[in-house]
């Protein structure tokens, strides 16, 4: 199977994307076709054998609408996309502006010469008045209508191109209810010479042009508030600088034409152009942006640079890793831009109730209609009906509810750190109850560190610095664990023995000053006649707490041993009481042994410990939590932790967004920090309770609003709905619908 997305063009609504998917769907050899309507992508993945790129594109064309391959689409730099962005939102703008005004004057002329309750009527010129020279009151309300239809004009464009298409969207409502009242009225107009008192109340130019600007005003409001959902995509395209300096010349070249090798100055201040290795030059960098970590982060020789992280107060040099679509920048926003194109299952009832919404609506209105005709009612009274309830059950806000809110959701979560695969994974995420921790890099450092200097006739010093003398020629990594403790506590580690001798399973024996050194486990020290008695309980109970403890003797005699141990994080316990705060039930799995495991379990407060597991043995731990009705997220590296993250409804990778981890796990905290497994979880339910929040507004709106906009209260004596204030509630639902989703993305995780 293949997958592929393509730019869709030509949509307003979630009929228009349900059409594209049903259309879509319906190609042979198409196993899936997924379109985010706020995007404005499609994701389709289909059988080469079967169907090709031009037969999709085509079906797609036939629909009504635009396709083309995402990847032939020339992305626009940042700014030439907000400028157009803007460009189209200033034109929107001054179209709502003139339509609104235009239909201002038209309410004053039409609805100031019949105003209720006995009110005179708003002042008008003789010439104009609907008494003495009605033709001319009708003419000048078509004239002060045709301003706001042709500023509305791609409503009839657009709808009655998907019309007769046959898919019906929103488009096509408004514009079937508006072209309604507007013929009518012109016809009215016509016959006024012949009954003047008759057909002059039977004008509706003003339902006509007032729904269209209420239509509009939503719109406009909708498209504003949507660039504030893309907010986290832009924040991070933002990031890359357009230019780099090249070290060698000192010639400024546009970044894109960077190759891995190319070697770049980064000036204080500057954001690093690309992935690369620092050569040269000590700074802080800050990578909040990309990992959510507030701390700036110090580089040396040696260290890794992301692109798009700041250089705070040093000049580095970078030697360029990677570049283009391989860098972590890219891949994060290709990672975000994922999952808010792919949807949620609880999306998926809106789409199917979207894709026949449409046609249901026309027939109800065009049901209503008849039966008030039936009934005796005037053709203006069916009319009024007929238009009111196309206009009503635009479906815009039932389209959005979804989208909307793993956008702003995921965006959220990319900004403190906490990048989601997709809208999937977004909503399984709320309804884990056991999230299972692997032991080292996740509840520990996951690198060996000392814990414990227990020095024996002699000083901790003397001790320390015979240590690091014989520790430095070792590789193992217990010995460089000594070696790091050693420097910074600012011992020489240039010092070497004379002769050096690794003795397998039991440490090393070395000559320092001419002197014999013995370095290991009790065992090497007894077999070379050392008295290991004096710190054997020490040893006892270090190893107890899973600690690995390093004897010590000079010339036969005892100096004293140095423990060594992967130390938990100093956030891990806080974390796993918070995952205990929100009801979930914590899993410790390790494949070290039961005392070592036991003691990190204490220490953190896990529920269960499960230790003695090999790494091909965890995904079967998982499977025997699922099969007692769990919903389980695995939290690991995301490398020898592979199968367990796949067997597990979410897998979490903890990590600083390394290769392997960034494609296999549905999550991945980028700042390492265990907190961040609560705050995924947290978000996730924020997200899905805001999606059910605009599900409920949106099929509650329509359930309400099309009766009465079919007359049923009238049946009881009740009002009659005018399609003005069935545009103006419309519009105020889509507006509230994304104003809602917004409002997540100012939650605290």
């Amino acid at each position: 199977m293949r997958e592929e997305r393509y730019d869709i063009s030509g949509m307003h609504c979630a009929a228009c994307s349900a059409s594209v998917e049903r259309v879509t769907r319906k190609l042979p050899g198409v196993e899936r076709s997924e379109v985010n309507l706020t995007t404005g992508i499609m994701t389709i993945s289909y059988d080469e054998a079967q169907v090709t790129p031009e037969q999709i594109v085509a079906k797609v064309e036939k629909a009504g609408f635009g396709a083309v391959l995402h990847a032939e689409h020339k992305a626009p730099t940042v700014k030439d996309q907000q400028d157009a962005e803007a460009a189209e939102l200033r034109r929107k703008k001054q179209e709502l502006i003139a339509a609104a005004l235009f239909s201002l004057v038209l309410l004053y002329v039409s609805m100031g010469q019949m105003l209720p309750f006995g009110l005179p009527a708003l002042p008008l010129p003789d010439i104009f008045s609907m008494h003495t020279h009605p033709v001319n009151f009708a003419i000048l309300q078509l004239l002060l209508t045709i301003p706001v239809l042709y500023c509305g004009r791609h409503f009839f464009t657009s709808g009655f191109k998907a019309l007769f298409h046959r898919n019906p969207n929103m488009d096509s409502l408004v514009a079937i209810g508006s072209a309604c009242s507007f013929a009518y009225s012109v016809v009215m107009t016509f016959l006024i010479s012949d009954a003047p008192h008759t057909y002059v109340h039977n004008l509706y130019y003003e339902s006509a042009a007032v729904v269209l600007t209420l239509v509009s005003l939503g719109k406009f409001l909708e498209s504003r508030n949507m660039q504030k959902t893309k907010g986290a995509i832009t924040a991070l395209m933002q990031l890359a600088p357009d230019t780099a300096i090249l070290a060698d010349s000192g010639r400024e070249v546009p970044t894109k034409d960077l190759k891995p090798g190319d070697v770049v100055l980064v000036k204080p201040g500057a954001r690093v152009p690309a992935d690369g290795t620092v050569t040269q030059g000590e700074s802080s960098v800050n990578e909040a942006m990309l990992t959510g970590e507030s701390l700036p982060v110090e580089k040396a020789v040696g260290s890794e640079v992301i692109g798009g992280s700041v250089n705070l107060n040093g000049a580095l040099y970078v030697q360029v890793t990677r570049t283009g679509e391989d860098t972590t920048l890219a891949r994060i926003i290709r990672f975000v831009e994922d999952a808010q194109g792919r949807k949620a299952p609880i999306s998926k009832t809106a789409d199917k109730v979207a894709g026949v919404f449409v046609p249901v609506v026309m027939g109800i209105a065009l049901l209503a209609a008849v039966a008030w005709a039936v009934a005796g009612e005037p053709f203006s009274f069916v009319l009024r009906v007929f238009t009111s309830v196309l206009v009503i059950a635009c479906p815009c806000a039932l389209g959005l509810a979804t989208p909307t809110a793993i956008m702003v959701g995921t965006g959220l979560g990319a900004k403190h750190g906490i990048l989601i695969r997709s809208g999937e994974i977004l909503e399984i995420t709320h309804s884990v109850d056991t999230v299972v921790l692997d032991k080292t890099g996740t509840v520990t450092e996951g690198t060996p560190a000392v814990t414990e200097v227990r020095p024996h006739q002699c000083s901790e010093d003397d001790l320390l610095a015979t240590a690091a003398a014989v520790e430095a020629a070792s590789g193992h990594p217990l010995a460089a664990a000594i070696s790091a403790y050693a420097k910074e506590r600012g011992f020489d580690s240039s010092k070497r023995p004379e002769a050096f001798e690794n003795l397998s399973g039991r440490g090393l024996k070395a000559t320092l000053d001419g002197v014999t050194v013995l370095a290991g486990n009790r065992r090497l020290l007894e077999e070379q006649g050392v008295d290991t008695a004096p710190l054997q309980a020490d040893a006892a109970r270090l190893a107890g707490q899973g600690q690995t403890p390093m004897y010590f003797a000079r010339d036969g005699v005892l100096l004293g041993l140095i423990s060594v141990a992967d130390p938990v994080k100093e956030t891990s316990a806080a974390a796993i009481g918070k995952l205990k705060a929100q009801g979930i039930r914590t899993v410790l799995l390790t494949g070290d042994n039961r005392a070592a495991a036991d003691h990190i379990g204490a220490l953190v407060g896990v529920d269960q410990v499960i230790a003695e597991v090999l790494p091909e043995e965890k995904a079967g731990v998982i499977q025997d939590l699922q099969k007692q009705g769990r919903t389980v997220m695995m939290v690991g590296d995301g490398i020898n932790d592979a199968p367990a993250l796949t067997q597990a409804e979410v897998g979490c990778a903890i990590g600083s967004g390394s290769d392997i981890a960034i494609e296999s796990a549905d999550i991945v905290l980028m700042r390492s920090d265990l907190e961040d497994v609560s705050r995924a979880i947290r978000l996730s339910r924020l997200t899905l309770r805001d999606i059910k929040q605009n599900l409920f507004w949106a099929f509650c709106y329509n359930t309400i609003g099309i009766p009465i906009a079919a007359g049923v209260l009238y049946l009881f004596g009740g009002p009659l709905l005018s399609p003005m204030f069935a545009g103006a509630a419309m519009s105020l639902s889509s507006v509230c619908v994304v104003g809602n989703a917004l409002r997540l993305g100012r939650a605290k995780l």
